[in-house]
């Protein structure tokens, strides 16, 4: 069976990004709001070690088109993104999904961490949607010296409001600890690299959108099902990795 998802997992990632029931708002500050899915009723401190974070910014100077290709850019991300160690596309998987590793700094004494994700995306004439989660890939096991993370689901959603505008919204299910401040901060950031974009592609291979024309691509073509989806609960040394491990690196995927 395989794990890519279809479109009711499109469907079922774009209807939680719009929806508001059963999501509490914790952060609405200058065009961005944080947003925290509710927990079911629990009894005494059985608080639930997972949870949905979504951040949602109103962009007025970036087109979405811009922003879909600045979070697809492996390349320019090396140049925004300073948490990163390494990142780089591992194999295809189909024309619209692939896998890759990123690994990136955390705050001491908490270790680095990385994580192996399957990425599928889905664009129709007026949304953009990237869902990815963890996956277990044969050549490339956790290792000694990083702490594997777990992505259960994260993804971003973004939906033209103008030609150079638009709604931007992250999504991740996360420790529970992620702080609602660091959210707007990461995103901050995208935005930014989203200004800074356009001129930075058109001096680095600006015909080169492989997300957008899969016949550009060059990795080697891999089967999904010799893939399978990472649970927590298969990795050793879960103790250290259920500390504050987001800081400001949630958007690690």
């Amino acid at each position: 069976m395989s794990i890519l998802p279809d479109k009711a997992a499109f469907a079922d990632f774009r209807e939680q990004c719009l929806s508001t029931d059963n999501w509490s708002n914790k952060y609405d500050k200058q065009g961005m709001q944080v947003w925290v899915e509710g927990s079911p009723a629990s009894k005494g401190n059985n608080v639930p070690k997972v949870h949905k974070i979504k951040c949602k910014m109103t962009i007025s100077d970036v087109s979405a088109a811009t922003m879909y290709d600045v979070l697809h850019d492996g390349s320019y991300r090396k140049t925004w993104d300073p948490a990163m160690l390494d990142s780089f596309d591992i194999a295809r998987l189909s024309a619209n999904a692939d896998v890759g590793y990123y690994s990136w700094i955390c705050t001491k004494p908490i270790k680095n961490r990385d994580v192996v994700s399957l990425r599928s995306w889905q664009v129709t004439d007026d949304e953009y949607i990237i869902i990815n989660f963890s996956v277990k890939h044969p050549k490339y096991p956790p290792r000694s010296d990083l702490v594997r993370a777990i992505s259960i689901l994260t993804g971003y959603f973004v939906k033209p409001t103008g030609p150079n505008s638009c709604t931007f919204i992250y999504l991740s299910q996360a420790d529970p600890k992620a702080s609602t401040v660091f959210a707007p901060r990461v995103m901050g950031r995208i935005h930014k690299a989203g200004r800074s974009y356009p001129e930075w592609k058109q001096m680095n291979s600006p015909e080169q959108k492989p997300w957008l024309y899969p016949v550009q691509s060059n990795l080697p073509t891999m089967d999904s099902r010799e893939l399978s989806i990472q649970r927590a609960d298969s990795l050793e040394n879960m103790d250290e990795s259920l500390k504050v491990a987001t800081q400001d690196n949630e958007d690690s995927s």
